[in-house]
């Protein structure tokens, strides 16, 4: 996500070590029952893995309203047998349950393959309880009917004019490892999302009128009359997302061999469309190059004038567009740091943000040697590695995880030397491939890079 999401689009080339207070914010609080705090975990008992997602959908009219089945089948990873699955149904983040005469975004229906239970975490959970324990490395499937509306508001999952987007609408499964079923609760500052890599088959029926760009690679093909069916698919992501209107488009392949596909409403300034355009052909390939070659051979940018900064989803960004350009460096530095290198956003946002921003400071070239000094932390207990549950509750210092995570890295880079942080970025990306990643991990893979201890570095830059 961008740390302009929240504001008027503002030249994002010019920002780093400016306060960008979040004022947007839903849903702060602890985990409920089933998902715990404390130390991380191995990434081996995470489960249910290597899941595949087959959709089919029709829209109404303007990519207002979605219907139709969701089938998801998984494998059970881990050492026990697993009981049960939770859907998250993220779209119901800011809306909760919704009311009797406007039901809640995403609705889930006619379960098949378990017995579904009631709605949890203000309706962004839903129990499945499967028909007998699945055994260590077993499959299974369930599958339902979706319904998902799109809101009234310019977000992520909303709207902006003719122009829909359908950003963590589709319902994905909860993760459990040996902490436990993660079902933290939504943020609309920041993210709560953690997911491991599936593969995804989404076949979606629209008015021909209606582009829509997603996830993965997509081909369309004839529908009814008046309609085309846009097929996405997409191996090894975290989510899927798309988004429909009547927008403009074009494409070009990076030197490097990525197809970029473009798309923008009609009153983006053309401007900004340009230089959007050239940095993400310069960065997919740049990034490429530093931590790993991107390995899904398309990237979508989404672009419209009034969209509030930025959101990451693999394959497919979406981007508030001014003259100037917007936060595309940042959220293509996504693909790898979230979505290829996999972390839990909600535990650990700095995973993401942070190294995204220090792949985007590095890109603009930004001045970042007394960054640290400029930093001001709230009181002693504040950390760079905190929670959403702490950041929700310290929404004007949720900034930090864009200036000082970013600063830290710079930091870290200038006390191991450019070549060799470079090496252990590249090292580290490649190590947690498609995997899930954590503080420890991180530290630990940076220890062995240098002989000098890193204690005192992690305590100044209170990476806990």
């Amino acid at each position: 996500m961008s740390p302009l999401a929240s504001w008027s689009p503002v030249p994002v080339r010019r920002l780093f070590f400016v306060l960008l207070v979040l004022l947007t914010a839903a849903g702060a609080g602890v985990r409920e029952a089933g998902a715990t705090a404390g130390p991380e975990v191995s990434r081996a008992a995470a489960t249910p893995d290597r899941a595949r997602y087959d959709v089919a959908l029709r829209s109404d009219a303007d990519g207002s309203h979605w219907t139709g089945r969701q089938r998801v089948s998984f494998r059970n990873a881990s050492d026990r047998p697993l009981r049960e699955v939770y859907l998250r149904l993220w779209g119901n983040g800011e809306d909760t349950c919704g009311t009797p005469g406007a039901p809640a975004p995403v609705v889930v229906s006619r379960v098949a393959g378990g017995t579904p239970g009631l709605p949890a975490v203000e309706c962004t959970a839903l129990r499945i309880a499967l028909p007998k324990p699945l055994a260590r490395g077993a499959r299974t499937a369930v599958a339902f009917d979706v319904s998902i509306t799109v809101p009234e508001r310019n977000a992520r999952f909303g709207r902006e004019g003719a122009h829909r987007f359908l950003g963590n609408a589709l319902p994905v499964l909860a993760v459990h490892d040996a902490k436990g079923w993660h079902l933290d609760p939504y943020v609309a500052l920041g993210e709560s999302f953690y997911a491991l890599t599936s593969d995804f088959r989404v076949r979606l029926d629209h008015p021909s009128a209606l582009k829509v760009p997603t996830t993965g690679h997509t081909r369309t093909l004839p529908g009814g009359p008046g309609r085309t069916v846009t097929l996405g698919v997409a191996d090894r992501v975290r989510d899927f997302a798309w988004a429909a209107g009547p927008f403009r488009t074009a494409a070009q392949t990076t030197p490097g061999g990525v197809r970029v596909k473009s798309y923008w409403a009609a009153d983006t300034p053309a401007a900004g469309v340009r230089l959007t355009r050239a940095d993400a052909v310069a960065a997919i390939d740049r990034f490429g190059r530093e931590f790993g070659r991107y390995p899904y051979g398309e990237v979508d940018l989404v672009m419209t004038p009034g969209f509030g900064g930025g959101m990451e989803y693999p394959g497919l960004v979406l981007l508030g567009t001014t003259e100037e350009g917007g936060a595309v460096v940042h959220e293509l530095a996504h693909q790898w740091w979230y979505g290829i290198v996999g972390n839990d956003e909600y535990t650990s946002p700095w995973l993401d943000e942070s190294f995204a921003q220090y792949a985007n400071a590095r890109f603009y070239g930004w001045e970042t040697g007394d960054c640290w000094s400029d930093v001001y932390w709230p009181d002693d207990s504040a950390a760079l590695t905190a929670s959403m549950a702490y950041w929700s509750q310290h929404r004007g210092t949720y900034h930090l995880v864009y200036t000082a995570g970013p600063c830290a890295l710079a930091d870290l880079e200038r006390v191991l030397g450019a070549d060799t942080m470079a090496r252990l970025l590249e090292r580290y990306a490649r190590e947690h491939w498609y995997g899930v990643s954590t503080t420890a991990d991180f530290k630990k893979a940076a220890q062995s890079m240098t002989d000098e201890d890193l204690r005192p570095f992690w305590e100044t830059h209170r990476i806990r």
